[in-house]
């Protein structure tokens, strides 16, 4: 019996994964990317019997922008504009990342939730709405992951950015996650509640 799983693997081996955790009581890392929102409620419904870790994104840095966001757009409020900009390698699949959508959804929630999120603007004839979170997918060569988020104001743009040199830097994060929920009583983890610890 291992002390955790951690799972980079594919969304379609949810089911079995969670079957196996639940009956051997085995702590979970979720570092797979793509779940709908039925797989969501499941994994929801797993953490009230054992530990599960999961984040779009297992890297220290991302995370750290995550929450470096959410301080900007909570200082910035509706003065801003805010982009959010992800570039990966031409085999990724999902458009946007698992980790934009991580990101627009930690800003969202300084905003309660009111931000509407606008994928790709060409189908679109009008100015933009102050309510929008713009997220825009690039995908080309080997990038292995870049994330900027873009605060465009009146005569002034601050710019939060993360690039990934090389895959290890999830590796280690999942690494310290598996670590975080060793332990743990059953409930649903993420990468915040590592940062807080450091």
């Amino acid at each position: 019996k291992p002390d955790v799983i951690i799972d980079y693997s594919n969304p379609a081996s949810l089911d079995n994964l969670l079957s196996y955790c639940l009956t051997n009581g085995v702590p979970v890392v979720l570092a797979t990317t793509g779940y709908n929102e039925e797989q969501m409620a499941k994994i929801t419904a797993a953490s009230s019997q054992i530990p599960v870790f999961f984040s779009w994104n297992m890297s220290m840095g991302i995370n750290l922008l995550v929450e470096l966001s959410k301080k900007a757009a909570a200082f910035l409020g509706e003065q801003f504009d805010i982009e959010i900009i992800e570039k990966h390698h031409n085999q990724k699949i999902d458009a946007p990342s698992g980790t934009a959508l991580m990101i627009a959804n930690g800003i969202n929630e300084t905003f309660d939730n009111t931000k509407q999120y606008v994928y790709d603007r060409h189908s679109q004839r009008k100015k933009r709405e102050k309510k929008e979170i713009g997220i825009h997918a690039v995908r080309g060569g080997t990038i292995v992951g870049e994330h900027e988020v873009i605060f465009a104001g009146k005569d002034e743009v601050i710019t939060l950015s993360h690039s990934a040199a090389s895959r290890s830097v999830f590796a280690v994060g999942s690494i310290n996650a598996a670590v975080f929920i060793k332990n743990r009583t059953a409930g649903i983890y993420d990468m915040s509640d590592v940062l807080k610890e450091l």
